[in-house]
């Protein structure tokens, strides 16, 4: 990661003009280090499916290894509620109305947040609030993201290595009971499973930020070096055959995991965006492949640009692509096929 150079504890520090110059910023591990068992834990609901209509906002404010503060607010997301989201977490366009907007509530976060270690479960809130801070034009949030799904995996791999990580789940194995799709409930729920990983391993949470930047390290190493790998055929019984699919941004799983399993719902992948392309899912984007303020990588906004130019092209989120591949999962694991065709070769 780029450490910048500005001083977190100074209030009057132009973020937005050192965006314009390096596109979004992030703390380095450096910024947080010796952090110990002192972190924020953050969960949000949203009006809809768009990820940037925020309209609850839990946090939990854990100093070493305590739950010290619990702060949540309704936000107005100043969009429509969808009945299929207000059935999980019962928050109406009523209840909302009245409550602020992301601008209003962004100094408290500010104050909050600035300069620490933030936890969720998942990097749907972190995208949540990326997305919503671009929509509003708001300076993105200055902290180190650390998802407690991640940790969970690394922790208990026997358990959650490669499924059934769900905050509910891991809350139950931990014996810790909770309301969940309430944001200050999951919040605290996530602040917990941390702390519960910690005192299993007997670390802190700087070990799992180690751990992650070293693993950050070597994945975008290894994509580097199979960068080409990434590009498939579709599989012609795929109910998507005839779909051409490109990727942009950091996703959860890895860039060939995903890319196997795009072409086993039938997408050819490619590494590009074209007058072909007919989807393109889009990750978190790090600092150094955004190529303007709006905060979106080159891809995206070539993608946008064909879109303005009359070519069908649908632009997804992660959390979309995995609602779609929930569907078309391969018979055996994909890597379990992959290591027969090894063997067979």
């Amino acid at each position: 990661m780029i450490s910048f150079e500005f001083s977190l504890n100074d209030p009057d520090t132009t973020i937005t003009t050192l965006r314009e110059k390096r596109g979004k910023q992030e703390l380095s591990l450096e910024d947080i280090a010796g952090c110990g068992m002192t972190f924020n834990a953050v969960d949000v609901e949203t009006a809809n499916s768009d990820r940037s209509t925020i309209c609850q906002i839990g946090i939990a404010h854990v100093i070493d290894g305590q739950i010290d503060d619990r702060w949540s607010t309704l936000v107005d997301p100043e969009d429509e509620f969808d009945d299929f989201n207000i059935n999980i977490h019962g928050i109406t366009p009523e209840q909302a109305q009245n409550a602020p907007t992301l601008p209003e509530v962004r100094e408290e976060l500010r104050k909050r947040l600035r300069g620490q270690v933030l936890v969720s479960h998942t990097s749907f809130d972190r995208s949540a609030f990326e997305t919503a801070m671009d929509k509003y034009g708001l300076d993105q949030l200055q902290v180190y993201w650390l998802d407690s799904a991640k940790v969970v995996r690394r922790a208990w791999p026997e358990k959650f290595g490669q499924r059934g990580y769900r905050l509910k789940n891991v809350a139950h194995f931990i014996g810790y009971e909770f309301k969940h799709h309430d944001a200050l409930e999951d919040a605290v729920a996530a602040a917990e499973i941390t702390l519960a990983a910690c005192r299993e391993h007997n670390v802190d949470v700087e070990h799992w930020l180690r751990i992650f930047e070293k693993d950050n390290f070597y994945r975008k190493k290894r994509e580097r070096q199979t960068y080409e790998s990434v590009r498939r055929e579709g599989n012609p019984d795929g109910e998507h055959f005839g779909e051409v699919l490109v990727f942009t941004g950091e996703l959860q799983m890895s860039r060939p995991e995903a890319a196997n399993y795009a072409s086993f719902m039938g997408c050819k992948v490619s590494t590009s965006v074209s007058k072909k392309t007919t989807i393109l899912v889009s990750g978190i984007q790090k600092s150094h492949a955004i190529k303007s303020s709006s905060g979106k990588s080159s891809k995206h906004i070539k993608a946008e640009e064909l879109i303005s130019g009359g070519h069908d092209i649908t632009i997804i989120s992660e959390t979309d692509f995995l609602s779609l591949i929930a569907n078309h999962q391969p018979p055996v694991p994909l890597q379990t096929l992959a290591a027969e065709k090894e063997q067979q070769q």
